[in-house]
């Protein structure tokens, strides 16, 4: 279970192993942030480098 949040970093990604359980936080104490594609103008233009799928 993760479960300790970090109240600095939102996050709504369920499938990532750095949600923390029950909150829409990461428990990362830092994450990075990056352009998924060259043409960033856009929000949906960023992702989080920091991102590893949750192990089944």
């Amino acid at each position: 279970m993760n479960d300790n949040k970090n109240n600095s970093i939102g996050c709504t990604v369920e499938s990532c192993k750095y949600h923390c359980t029950g909150s829409d936080y990461c428990t990362k104490n830092a994450i990075k942030v990056g352009a998924c594609n060259c043409n960033v103008n856009s929000v949906d233009a960023t992702c989080c480098q920091s991102f590893e799928a949750k192990a089944h």
